[in-house]
């Protein structure tokens, strides 16, 4: 009983130096904010960067911009506030800050990386494909201009990788925004939509799946179509199927394709004989 009074007893002693400890801290912290001290705030904001404590140097540097704005210090300063930002995962911020650096200091040392993680902050702040992709299109821009001025640097294989994800959100966006007449079955529209996707970007990597979708979207046209109209639309499902082969005769959507092509041509043929 007496020991288990002891060990208590440690245990509150112990816990009441550590929230001394960890008050004292604060407190220093707290008193360094207010200080005047610009040297001193500094060497600390640079000391807890360096030990990652980064929500401690950023708001030192922050207070900082302005009292060594012109000096020597200043492209250090601006530097290690974006990179605060950035480690804090603040990519707006950090992407502004990036950006002003660039821009009053580029000829710095530190310039080519700040541009390179300004261009990353543009890229954590774009969104899934269904939702807007203007922020992709300013990072896409970014990324391009830096790999121009640039050429072979060591962020080159993680700039090549950010467009290449980039480019593929692009892509399907616009092959699921174009599909979606398909899925609520305004079949004209949806063929419509599906060639002006080709259109605007030939090289699109959904092309085989926008191809089926043609001549799924002809298929059901002339299948819903007025007697009157479906043979001059069974025609068009012919000729879309032959595109579509033309370019992926293996593809795994050839059996469905198939399908609607011998169903089209059973419907052109009756309909010759009948003539």
């Amino acid at each position: 009983m007496h020991e288990m009074t002891l060990m208590k007893k440690q245990i509150i002693l112990i816990t009441g130096l550590l929230l001394a400890g960890a008050m004292s801290c604060v407190n220093q912290y707290e008193t360094l904010l207010r200080s005047t001290d610009y040297d001193l705030k500094f060497r600390k904001a640079i000391e807890y960067f360096e030990a990652k404590r980064y929500s401690r140097s950023q708001p030192l540097l922050e207070q900082l911009k302005l009292v060594y704005r012109g000096t020597s210090r200043d492209d250090t300063l601006q530097f290690y506030l974006g990179l605060s930002n950035y480690h804090l995962n603040d990519f707006v911020t950090a992407e502004d800050n990036f950006r002003q650096f660039v821009e009053i200091f580029p000829r710095s040392p530190f310039t080519k990386t700040a541009r390179f993680l300004r261009l990353d902050c543009l890229y954590q702040n774009t969104y899934r494909y269904e939702l807007d992709q203007q922020p992709s299109h300013t990072a896409i821009a970014a990324i391009e201009e830096f790999l121009y001025d640039y050429p072979g640097s060591e962020y080159d294989s993680v700039c090549r990788n950010m467009l290449d994800d980039l480019y593929n959100r692009l892509d399907r966006k616009a092959y699921e925004s174009a599909k979606l007449y398909y899925t609520i079955e305004d079949y004209k529209a949806a063929t419509h939509a599906l060639k002006e996707t080709l259109k605007n970007n030939p090289e699109s990597r959904y092309r085989e799946e926008v191809l089926y979708y043609i001549v799924a979207a002809n298929y059901q046209y002339a299948s819903n179509s007025v007697p009157e109209m479906q043979r001059e639309r069974f025609l068009n499902v012919i000729d879309e199927y032959y595109n579509f082969i033309s370019e992926f005769p293996d593809s795994e959507y050839r059996k469905e394709v198939d399908n609607m092509f011998r169903k089209a041509q059973n419907f052109t043929s009756r309909h010759n004989n009948q003539e």
